[in-house]
């Protein structure tokens, strides 16, 4: 038997002979072939594909039209003689078909129906972060009430990785970032002869909001990405399953360690970084405008007051919670996809550094109200 993919139209019984491999490589010869042919104009016509030796998608995809086209000149056709295999492929085909057919006339959605589409996830997400909080809240809670519950282990190698672990690339950005406002400061106080004002500049913005905001920023990309990767990475081998087995609940081990860790941590590093900056600060204006070191702590300490340093070192709790709830947040919603923790990683570091500046926000809307 030939195996090259052939379809004769058999006038005398009525019937339509599909023949050799219907495949990707023959699909130019039998486009050729059925534009060539002169189809008889009956109500009834039959295909037998009995004698189809290999049929693939692009195959299937043929035959498929093919009797489509025959039926749409009014002709009822029916298939003899398939192969188990060749009706399930053919199935596939049709249903792919019908979805692509049935989405042609669905009726275009309006703008509004879109926005709801692309904002009921978020919103379903929003409502889950809540749910978690609402739990961690009750754990925590339940930990203070009882405290020999506190797993001290944990709380403490989190105190370790994301604080002092943390503290070079802390100093290290708050002392540039103090260098950079007093340098761009320079320029402009020196027209004014205000050249001991660098200290207000350098000491204000620094402790009040550049200090903690930076730093919760740099947590968040550092240690938040790491909380979800951990707890995801957990999820994806079952050992949260194995933990829930035994007994342990997954938030007392896993979220409430890395939380009170956190609180603990990021006041202290934005404490580092009000000093690392202001340091920053008065070297370079020393430099650039010739302000002592001396004349400088003189300015800051009229400038700035111990309401203006508590205020920075207020918002780092808040900021802790966000970074550690959200990271320990998506953490939980890996699910068994391979790019799922990249995925849910970089989630984690986005929302927290939204969260965060929104929260910042927030706090200066309050402060400005309260007149603080």
């Amino acid at each position: 038997m030939s195996n090259t993919a052939s379809i004769k139209i058999d006038q005398s019984e009525n019937i339509v002979r599909c023949s050799g491999a219907w495949s990707l490589n023959d699909i130019a010869n039998l486009e050729a072939t059925l534009a060539a042919l002169a189809w008889p104009k009956l109500k009834v016509l039959q295909f037998d594909v009995s004698s189809i030796t290999a049929l693939d998608t692009a195959g299937a995809w043929l035959l498929y039209r093919t009797t489509r086209t025959c039926e749409a000149r009014g002709c009822t056709v029916k298939l003899v003689g398939q192969r188990p295999e060749h009706v399930e492929l053919l199935e596939v085909i049709k249903q792919v078909v019908i979805v692509n057919e049935v989405e042609q006339f669905l009726p275009k959605r309006k703008f509004l129906e879109k926005a709801g589409i692309l904002a009921w996830p978020h919103f379903q997400q929003a409502i889950g972060m809540l749910a978690f909080m609402g739990e961690s809240a009750i754990v925590m809670m339940r930990s203070i009430a009882q405290p020999s519950r506190i797993r001290w282990r944990p709380i403490l190698y989190n105190l370790q990785y994301a604080g002092y672990n943390a503290l070079p690339i802390v100093g290290l950005l708050a002392f540039l970032m103090g260098v950079v406002i007093s340098f761009q400061g320079a320029g402009q106080l020196q027209r004014y002869g205000a050249n001991i004002f660098i200290a207000d500049l350098v000491g204000l913005s620094m402790l009040r909001e550049l200090a903690p905001l930076m730093t919760a920023i740099i947590v968040a990309g550092r240690s938040g990405s790491a909380f979800a990767a951990q707890i995801g990475s957990m999820k994806m081998t079952e050992e949260i399953d194995a933990l829930r087995t035994i007994g342990i609940a997954p938030i007392e081990l896993l979220v409430l360690p890395k939380v009170l860790a956190l609180m603990v941590a990021l006041p202290l590093l934005t404490v580092f970084a009000d000093l690392t900056g202001v340091l920053g600060g008065m070297v370079m204006a020393k430099s650039q405008l010739g302000v002592s070191y001396t004349d400088f702590l003189d300015r800051f300490d009229d400038a700035v007051t111990i309401s203006t340093l508590m205020v920075g070192i207020g918002k780092a709790p808040v900021f802790a919670v966000i970074i550690a709830v959200v990271g320990c947040f998506q953490g939980f919603q890996v699910d068994n996809k391979s790019d799922s923790v990249g995925i849910q990683t970089t989630i984690s570091v986005v929302q927290g550094i939204f969260l965060i500046i929104v929260a910042d926000a927030l706090f200066s809307v309050i402060f400005s109200v309260l007149k603080i």
